[in-house]
This record gives C-alpha cells, sequence and structure tokens, in this order.
C-alpha cells in the first residue's frame, strides 16, 4: 500500500488534467504552483485545446504522455472526471490526486458521480485522494501540488484536512509563525483514501513526529481506530473535530455530505485510541509545539512562577476550571524560596515574585518547584517589567528545562524581546512559548490527557471474572415475539426478564390489570413497594406521573393503580396500557444508569450515568466503547 501511497506523495512524474493558460483558475495556479519552484520532478500539462501551458508542451490525453506517469492531478468538471479516471487507468498512472468539486458534497447526483469514479479507479488499482480537496504539499520535495497561494514550509508536522479553505488560512499563518510541515493534505470527500490510511502511512515516515486532523466526519471508524491505536504512543495524534453541536453537525452535513455523528461517543473513540481532541485550531498546534519540545507530564499538578499577580490568578482559574491542580508545594520548597526570594513573595502556588524579579529569581524559583515532588510540571509568566529582562529570563529557564524529566512551558507576555509565539526556534531552545498563560494550561493538560490516553492503550480488557450460560433461546424467543407484535421497544417487565436470561441480577416486576391484582402482587413481594405503568407508548415515566414508590400498604396500593393509570391517560391518551407493574422497594444509596447503544459511526457503546429522575436534569454521563477494562 505505501508504494502505491508514496506514487501519489512522492511522484517523479505528474499530469495536470485540466491544466490551463488562463490566469485565475485552478488549473492554472496547478502548473504554476508546480514548474520552476524547486520540484525535480516532470510536469505534463493536459489539455484537449492547448498546445503548450506556462511554456511546458501540452499534450491532449494523457495516455499520449510517453513517460510512466506516477499520479494526476485532476481538475475537470465533475462530469468528465470518470472518463479522466478510466482514461488515466488505462495510461498506467499510478494515483490520482482529484480537485474537482460537485460530488458526495452535493446530493445523490454527486454520489453516483464519486461512485462511478471509483469503480474505475478500483478496476486499475488506483488510489485517489479526494474530490473536492486542495490538493496536497510535500515540503522536502519543494511539491506544492494545490491550488493555494503558499507553500508549507519544510517541519516534521504531518498535517491532514477535510477543508481545503481551512487549509489555505493555515498555510498563510504557518508561514508567518515559522511552523514546518512533513506532510500537508487536504483530504476532500474521502471516497478512497481516509485518514486511516494516511495515519499508517505518515505513521511510518521517519520525517513526521506528529500527525495533525481537521476532521468533520468519518467514514471507516474500525479501520481508523486500529491505525490511530498502532502509531499513538510514539507519534503523537491530535484531532480538531468539528461538528460539537446539533448546528455544525449540520453544517458538516452539507459540507461533506457525510455525518458528524454523536460527539460524545467521538470524544470517547478518539480517547480509547490514544488520540489527543483539541477545540481550537490554537490549540491544535499549540499542542504540536509542546509535545515537540517537552516531556509529556505524569500527572496534572502545575506549578505557576509569575513576575505578576494578575496572569498567574488567570491562569490558576483555568487550571482548576478544566481538570487540573495545583501543585501543593512542600514545606522545604516553600523554605528555599524564602531564602531565595523578597519576603515579600506569594509564599505559595501561584508562585508570584514580584515585579522587580530578576533572571535569578526567575532561575531559583523554577529551580525549587522542578525538585519538588508534589510538581508534575512548571509554566513560567513574564510580564513586561523595567527590570526584567526577558531573553535573560529564557536563557536561564531554558538551561533548567533541558536538565529535568518535567514538563516545563512558558508565557512570554513580552513583545520587545520574543516575537508572540516562537515555534521550532533554534535547536538549543526546549521551551515551548505562548502569549497567554492560559494557552500555556491548555496544553499542558492535553499533554497529560495524552499521558493517560496511552496508559489506557497499555492496559488490556480482563478476561470475564465468573462464567456464565445465557438463556439465548428464550432470549431470541421473547425479540422475536416483540417484533412480530411489531414492535420496537420492550416493556420494562420484559427488559428484566431479558437481563435476567442472561444471569443478571434485577428485581422481581410482575404486572397487575386491576387495583386487586396490584394488592396480591403487592403482599407477595413485601412492603414497600413501587408502581410503574407498563405501556409501549410511554418512554420516560415519571414525567407525565406512571411512577409512585413506597407504597406501604393495599391502601395505598389500590389508590396508586387508579392514580397512575388516570395520569397516565390523561397526558397520553393514545398509549395503550397493558397494566401497573409491582415490584419490591430497593433502598439503595446511589441510583445509576447503565444502558447500551450501536452507534451508527463506531458500533457498539456503553452509557453510564445517574439514574433516576435526575438522569435528564444533570446530564452527568461517560460513554466506552467495550470492550472495558473491569478497574
Amino acid at each position: 500500500m505505501n508504494n502505491k501511497l508514496d506514487k501519489i506523495f512522492r511522484p517523479g512524474t505528474i499530469a495536470v488534467i485540466g491544466a490551463s493558460n488562463e490566469r485565475h483558475t485552478v488549473g492554472y495556479a496547478l502548473v504554476n504552483n508546480l514548474v520552476g519552484k524547486g520540484y525535480s520532478g516532470t510536469v505534463y500539462p493536459v489539455n484537449l485545446n492547448e498546445h503548450s501551458i506556462q511554456g511546458v508542451r501540452c499534450y491532449q490525453h494523457v495516455g499520449e504522455i510517453e513517460d510512466e506517469i506516477d499520479l494526476a492531478l485532476v481538475a475537470t468538471p465533475a462530469e468528465t472526471v470518470a472518463k479522466v479516471v478510466k482514461e488515466c487507468g488505462q495510461a498506467g498512472v499510478g494515483g490520482a490526486v482529484i480537485i474537482s468539486a460537485g460530488f458526495s458534497e452535493t446530493g445523490q447526483e454527486g454520489q453516483a458521480l464519486s461512485r462511478q469514479v471509483m469503480k474505475y479507479a478500483r478496476a486499475y488499482g488506483m488510489r485517489v485522494v479526494g474530490p473536492n480537496c486542495l490538493g496536497f504539499i510535500n515540503p522536502s520535495l519543494n511539491l506544492n501540488a494545490t491550488f493555494a497561494n503558499r507553500t508549507a514550509l519544510p517541519g516534521k508536522i504531518a498535517f491532514i484536512s477535510q477543508s481545503g479553505a481551512l487549509c489555505t488560512a493555515i498555510l498563510d499563518w504557518a508561514r508567518k509563525q515559522k511552523v514546518g510541515f512533513s506532510h500537508f493534505v487536504s483530504i476532500g470527500d474521502m471516497a478512497d483514501i481516509g485518514f486511516h490510511d494516511l495515519i499508517d502511512y505518515f505513521g511510518n515516515d521517519p520525517r513526521t513526529s506528529s500527525i495533525l486532523i481537521y476532521m468533520e466526519s468519518l467514514k471507516d471508524a474500525r479501520r481508523f481506530m486500529s491505525a490511530a491505536r498502532a502509531f499513538a504512543r510514539t507519534k503523537p495524534i491530535l484531532v480538531l473535530k468539528a461538528g460539537k453541536s446539533k448546528e455544525g453537525a449540520q453544517a458538516t452535513l452539507s459540507h461533506t455530505g457525510s455525518l458528524a455523528g454523536n460527539d460524545a461517543v467521538f470524544e470517547a473513540a478518539l480517547k480509547r485510541a490514544g488520540i489527543i481532541r483539541v477545540e481550537t485550531i490554537a490549540q491544535l498546534f499549540n499542542c504540536a509545539q509542546g509535545l515537540a519540545l517537552q516531556q509529556r507530564p505524569a500527572g496534572n499538578r502545575l506549578a505557576i512562577i509569575t513576575n505578576a499577580g494578575g496572569p498567574g490568578v488567570l491562569a490558576t482559574d483555568h487550571l482548576i476550571g478544566n481538570g487540573g491542580a495545583l501543585a501543593p508545594l512542600s514545606e522545604k520548597t516553600i523554605a528555599r524560596l524564602d531564602e531565595a526570594l523578597h519576603g515579600n513573595w506569594s509564599r505559595g502556588n501561584p508562585v508570584d515574585i514580584q515585579g522587580d524579579a530578576t533572571a535569578q529569581h526567575y532561575r531559583a524559583a523554577t529551580e525549587a518547584c522542578i525538585e519538588d515532588p508534589n510538581t508534575d510540571g512548571i509554566l513560567v509568566i513574564l510580564t513586561p517589567q523595567a527590570v526584567t529582562r526577558a531573553a535573560d529570563v529564557e536563557r536561564e529557564i531554558a538551561n533548567l528545562a533541558r536538565r529535568t524529566r518535567k514538563t516545563v512551558l512558558a508565557s512570554w507576555m513580552e513583545e520587545e524581546d520574543f516575537p508572540r509565539e516562537f515555534y521550532y526556534r533554534p535547536p538549543d531552545n526546549t521551551i515551548p512559548s505562548y502569549q497567554f498563560p492560559e494557552s500555556a494550561v491548555d496544553v499542558f493538560l492535553k499533554m497529560y490527557n495524552y499521558t493517560r490516553n496511552i496508559e489506557l492503550l497499555y492496559e488490556t480488557p480482563s478476561t470475564m471474572p465468573q462464567e456464565f450460560s445465557p438463556d439465548t433461546a428464550a432470549a431470541k424467543t421473547m425479540l422475536d415475539n416483540a417484533l412480530r407484535a411489531g414492535r420496537r421497544q420492550l416493556t420494562e417487565i420484559e427488559a428484566k426478564q431479558l437481563l435476567s436470561f442472561y444471569e443478571m441480577p434485577v428485581t422481581c416486576s410482575k404486572l397487575a390489570k386491576t387495583p386487586g391484582e396490584a394488592v396480591q402482587l403487592a403482599k407477595e413481594a413485601g412492603f414497600p413497594v413501587v408502581m410503574k405503568v407498563v405501556s409501549p407508548d410511554v418512554g420516560l415515566k415519571t414525567d407525565i406521573g406512571g411512577v409512585e414508590v413506597g407504597l406501604k400498604g393495599p391502601a395505598e396500593v389500590r389508590a396508586a393503580f387508579r392514580h397512575i393509570k388516570s395520569r397516565v391517560q390523561k397526558a397520553r391518551p393514545e398509549a395503550e396500557i397493558y397494566g401497573i407493574s409491582v415490584e419490591e422497594m430497593i433502598h439503595k444509596r446511589y441510583e445509576l444508569l447503565i444502558g447500551a447503544n450501536k452507534d451508527p459511526i463506531f458500533g457498539p457503546v456503553i452509557v453510564f450515568a445517574l439514574g433516576g429522575v435526575t438522569v435528564e436534569i444533570f446530564k452527568d454521563s461517560n460513554i466506552g466503547l467495550p470492550p472495558l477494562n473491569m478497574a
């Protein structure tokens, strides 16, 4: 497979189909970015109506080219692309990048065009990037196979994006920030090559140290998870997933023609695969910088050193509000700081060393915090002060950072001595720096989350703690009977019976059709009891008065039967009521909800939450993908 992807991302020969002499067209930009810009391979323009394109001989058909073509860049109208791909296959072209839009993102007609394209691509063994994409850049080859007006600087980040427009914005930003890339790929509609293919390819690429992804939808979750888990231990994979909100998910559907998916399930899946999820473009690259330059923290305890109280407080609020913890400094560390700093320092964490702090004060405070066993990371904040030379502070902190395995981050809020961000500065720099302390805190916490995710990757789910023999035949009969009755939902009594077939302990619920039957069942169960409406048409029973608890005698049971039935009939007159269930009252300290669902993208998921009537109020739940660890 890698050989086929090499044909695309490391081609020796490229045919540009749809090349043009007309400025401000995609065909013109593609040729312009390839010819005379340092790419050492051969470029062959293809256009039915031209003899030469930008001074380069032009061919009417790809089959006329005498050379063996590794890659075809296709920029022709959508309705012509299938024919072009067929011609490429017949000519032995290795792979294609389809720039053209008008496919899955446009609806059923476009989806049919996409299927036709892939029919020919598969017939001839061609791999395809796109359609509806910007193209890609391989800086190590000076290869800009896009129609963007910027190219990428060389570096060690592989960037993959479903949005071509976002790519152009990031290219512009990255050049200003001196951020470099090993590969820069606009993946488009993913008719063929998907995220999993590129994770596998870049994971094996020695020029790539981390993989950054902008994702709107996912088509092959199982293969994506497998590829991510294979490489997440050695190369950080960071994902910016769009479509978290209902409105954002709808926008994603119209943009890519694919479902965004349940965001909570995505969150659980990315965590399970060892992937770092970020919320903004800034976080995406900030975290990549931090992981490239620093060790991952073992815990979430951060020591904050600052020459100004305000930024330290803001950093603390952001840390605590996002699941981090202030490191509790030991008495020994406090004593060291008392000796090294002014008498009016904060005497706690954050370590406020005051506005007249020198580089020596910064060094003493940072060294003491690094050596404190209660700290997992250090954040050094510097604000512009007349007596503080930022360059001297950076030099001192960098020397300390090189000698420790703890995470050291910085927020230089100084604009005179440093640019706003200095990603990948000279090799002797080891401190990731951010303009604002909240950004540095975000990076610290994301790095810690990565540590936890990688630890989870090494945990193997245990076997079942005990043997059990489910009655699958009885379970199947119950489900078949419900389906034959036209029902897609079991009653609570049936659901408990189903669980009992798998030897799960449940309360004994029995159905009463009259108040007298309810009293008899309550006596058999033992008071107090719980009574609930049984109806295939009622979901949340409590909302319509369909539940009564703690019933202590026959009179209360008779009254509850009548009241429940009356309330339900009033609230849901169309509902079919089978009767009222009666079961023993269980007194427990906690009421929990455990459920399972089949997600359309990731398959089976398990939900764990606070149960009872509060489940919809607090919405406090956690989602996991089986198999789960027993711990």
